[in-house]
């Protein structure tokens, strides 16, 4: 009982923001649920702050939105993801794909030095570039646990460049002829968030946005490798510094499992559309809750400490992402 008592207020706390943001989030598809909730969180965070400057009423619920429910969040995110389903426009896309891919990694890995960027927001913002936005992010925390401000403005960042892109993107796509196929390639590969790629798509035309998000739907599956990869690396590291290198559980941390797992039962189509449905809100919710867990550790002050720095290493993914995809999908006859 002492325990209910402890995480009750935190944690009934996270799950109001994400309900409330979840309609705004259907009303606002170029914004969208989870940084609605994470803008809700840092609002709620500022009032939370002036009235329990320790954070003992809301503070141990709120660890415990951040640190177990992104694990079930991604796991039912799989269950939206059908390997067979996805097969065909995957083998269509895949040099478009991959190839943005890599660009983006490599280009994080350059851009990320020359700025002198901490490793931590570096990882989270090329992540959140590269693969799924906010998705992506919740997964890399997962497994890294960074720090929880890093984690906020990683997300901050990426809402400020999917709200830019979907302004920009439509009217490029015009301007340059593309098809709706073409343009719902370009969006799926060089958009980061879901709910912006769908944006941009229904903006361009009806074809563009279904083909949109099954590339982005193809695309989202690298967090898979991701997840493994990141705690590889950590494996390196803690091996380099004489630290535990831990176990091989942590290599293959049990959601990345369960959501390989999750995408597989949804390509054989075991799940009627009336159970996924359901589930795939839910998966939706539950990283909204998250998000505004974390919001509320957002403050202006720390935000300033980090500096521009991360801002600006979205900023020049994302216009590369977007130059790298086009010009592949120039090169392999898609526009």
């Amino acid at each position: 009982m002492n325990r209910v008592r402890t995480f009750a207020p935190g944690l009934a706390l996270a799950a109001l923001l994400a309900t409330v943001a979840m309609p705004f989030g259907k009303a606002l598809p170029m914004i969208g649920a989870p940084v609605l909730a994470l803008a809700a969180g840092a609002v709620a965070g500022m009032v939370l702050r002036r009235r329990d400057a320790t954070g003992a009423t809301f503070g141990p619920g709120l660890d415990v939105a951040r640190q177990r429910l992104l694990g079930a969040a991604i796991v039912l995110l799989g269950l939206g993801l059908p390997l067979g389903s996805v097969m065909s426009v995957g083998k269509e896309t895949a040099v478009v794909l991959l190839g943005t891919l890599l660009v983006g990694a490599v280009a994080a890995f350059f851009v990320g030095r020359m700025l002198a960027v901490d490793r931590e927001s570096a990882t989270l913002v090329a992540v959140g570039t590269t693969i799924c936005g906010a998705s992506a992010i919740a997964a890399a925390t997962a497994v890294l646990r960074p720090d929880k401000q890093r984690v906020a403005y990683a997300l901050g960042t990426i809402f400020v460049f999917n709200v830019a892109a979907v302004l920009v993107y439509p009217p490029l796509g015009r301007a340059l002829g593309l098809s709706q196929e073409a343009f719902g390639l370009w969006v799926g590969t060089a958009i980061n968030d879901t709910s912006s790629v769908l944006a941009a798509g229904v903006i361009f035309g009806a074809g563009a946005a279904h083909f949109a998000v099954i590339v982005k739907l193809v695309r989202s599956l690298a967090i898979v490798p991701l997840c493994i990869g990141l705690h590889v690396g950590r494996r390196r590291l803690a091996a380099e510094t004489g630290a535990p290198a831990g176990s091989l559980r942590q290599v293959f941390p049990l959601f990345v499992v369960l959501f390989l797992a999750a995408s597989i039962i949804a390509g054989l189509g075991i799940l009627p559309g009336a159970v996924t449905a359901p589930l795939a809100t839910t998966s939706g919710w539950l990283i909204a809750a998250v998000l505004a867990a974390i919001g509320t550790s957002l403050s202006v002050e720390r935000l300033r400490s980090a500096g521009v720095r991360p801002l600006v290493l979205g900023g020049a993914l994302g216009l590369i992402l977007g130059i790298a995809s086009l010009g592949l999908m120039y090169l392999t006859g898609w526009c």
